[in-house]
C-alpha cells in the first residue's frame, strides 16, 4: 500500500525542491544566529513532504481521464485502478491537514500563509485547461520552498530567500517545457494548453533557455548578495552544469535511463544544496 502512494505521488521526485528548502533553513540560521532546533527542522520536513503529496496526490485525481487518455500516463495507479480516485482524495486531505498543522507548529506566519500555499498547490492541476503557462505555476509551486523554510526560522521574509525562489522557479518551469514537449502533440488534441503545445518546438526551446539564464543569474545574484566562499561556487558549476546537460538528452530518453531528465534535475538540487550547506557551516 505504502509503495502504491509513493509511486501515485512520485516521492523521489521531492529531491527537487527539498535541497532548496534545507539550503534556505541553514542560511536563516547561520544569517541571522538563530540556535538549532530538532523540532523545526522535522516540522519543516514534515510540512514539506505533505504539501508536495498533497499536490501531487490531487494532480492524479483531477487528471485522472487525461491520464487514461495519454499512452504515457495511461499506467498511472488511479487510471489503472491500482488507487481508487475516493482514496486518492482521502490521502490528499490527510496530507493538506498534516501541512496545515505543520505550520500551525511553526510560527503565526507559516499558519496564516499556509491556506494561500495550499491552494497554490492544489490550483495548478487545473491551470493546463486554460494557459500555455502552467509551467510557471508549476515553478511558482515549488518555489515556495526555500521561502516557507525561511520564514519557519525566522518568523519573517528577506531578500536571499527570495532570490532562491527566483532560480527554483525558473529552473522547474524551464525543465518542465523541456520535459513537456514529448506532450505536444497529445496535449493539442486534448484541448490542453502548454507552451510545447501552443508554440513551434524551436520557440518552446527557446523559452526554456531563456528561464535557465534566469536561473543562473539567480544562482549568481545569491552567491555574491550573500558572500559565498569557494564551495558555493563549486555546488552552482555542478549545478548549472547539469542543468545544460539536460539539453543533449534525446527526448524520447527524457524519463529513462541514467542521464535521464528527473536525475540530471534531481542530482544538480542535491549537489548544489550540499556544496551551498557545506559553504554556510564552514564558512
Amino acid at each position: 500500500m505504502i509503495k502504491k502512494y509513493a509511486s501515485l505521488v512520485r516521492f523521489p521526485h521531492t529531491v527537487f525542491a527539498l535541497p532548496f528548502a534545507l539550503l534556505s533553513y541553514v542560511f536563516a540560521l547561520t544569517s541571522t544566529g538563530t540556535s538549532f532546533s530538532a523540532q523545526t527542522l522535522i516540522l519543516i520536513l514534515v510540512a514539506m513532504v505533505a504539501a508536495r503529496n498533497a499536490a501531487m496526490g490531487f494532480n492524479r485525481w483531477a487528471d485522472r481521464e487525461i491520464d487514461s487518455a495519454n499512452p504515457r500516463t495511461a499506467d498511472r495507479e488511479i487510471p489503472a485502478g491500482k488507487i481508487k480516485p475516493q482514496s486518492a482524495l482521502v490521502f490528499v486531505a490527510i496530507n493538506a491537514a498534516l501541512f496545515i498543522a505543520s505550520a500551525a507548529l511553526l510560527n503565526r506566519l507559516c499558519f496564516a500563509l499556509s491556506p494561500l500555499a495550499l491552494l497554490l498547490l492544489l490550483g495548478y492541476s487545473y491551470t493546463k485547461r486554460f494557459t500555455a503557462w502552467s509551467h510557471i505555476v508549476l515553478g511558482m509551486t515549488l518555489a515556495a520552498a526555500p521561502v516557507g523554510a525561511y520564514i519557519a526560522v525566522t518568523g519573517s521574509l528577506s531578500l536571499a530567500p527570495v532570490v532562491l525562489a527566483a532560480l527554483v522557479l525558473s529552473w522547474v518551469a524551464g525543465f518542465d517545457i523541456l520535459y513537456s514537449r514529448s506532450d505536444a502533440a497529445f496535449d493539442r488534441s486534448a484541448g490542453l494548453h502548454s507552451v510545447p503545445a501552443r508554440f513551434s518546438p524551436r520557440a518552446a526551446l527557446s523559452i526554456a533557455v531563456a528561464l535557465h539564464i534566469v536561473s543562473a543569474y539567480s544562482t549568481l545574484l545569491f552567491g555574491l548578495f550573500t558572500s559565498r566562499g569557494l564551495l558555493f561556487w563549486i555546488g552552482s558549476g555542478l549545478f548549472l552544469a547539469l542543468l545544460v546537460a539536460q539539453y543533449f538528452v534525446p527526448r524520447g530518453d527524457r524519463s529513462r535511463g541514467l542521464l535521464s531528465w528527473d536525475n540530471l534535475n534531481g542530482a544538480g538540487s542535491l549537489l548544489f544544496a550540499a556544496f551551498a550547506i557545506a559553504d554556510l557551516v564552514l564558512g
